[in-house]
């Protein structure tokens, strides 16, 4: 199983909290759990405005659990571009990384239920 970790969902596995068992489980049993460039892009500009407020960085958090950096590749934007537009779903970082996923074949971690209406498998944070 490979899995693509929401950005919230790596924020709380990093401070051990708030995940169900069933993300847990599977984030500790997964082949691979990649988290994207785009969640370091969120978390560096949600900092700015003061909305977070991280003990450290997302890449020593991935480095620490082991987990696998995703760079956006050409083919994601591509991807990003057939997604259906959504005018009540407008969160850039949400629409990357359902595209991510697709492309890559991915599973997403996450609570939002967003990405359902993408296509992208999911399992609940």
């Amino acid at each position: 199983m490979r899995l693509l970790l929401d950005t919230h969902v790596l924020i709380w596995w990093d401070e051990g909290a708030r995940l169900s068992a069933a993300a847990r489980r599977a984030i500790r049993e997964a082949d691979q759990v990649y988290v994207s460039a785009v969640s370091g892009w969120e978390i560096a500009i949600k900092t700015a405005l003061g909305r977070l407020r991280p003990t450290r960085t997302a890449a020593d958090a991935v480095v620490d659990s082991a987990f696998e950096e995703l760079p956006v590749r050409l083919r994601h934007a591509e991807t990003l571009g057939r997604l259906a537009s959504d005018r009540d779903h407008r969160d850039p970082f949400d629409r990357m990384l359902a595209a991510q996923a697709l492309a890559e074949g991915l599973i997403v971690v996450t609570r939002d239920p967003a990405f359902e209406r993408y296509g992208v498998r999911v399992i609940g944070a």
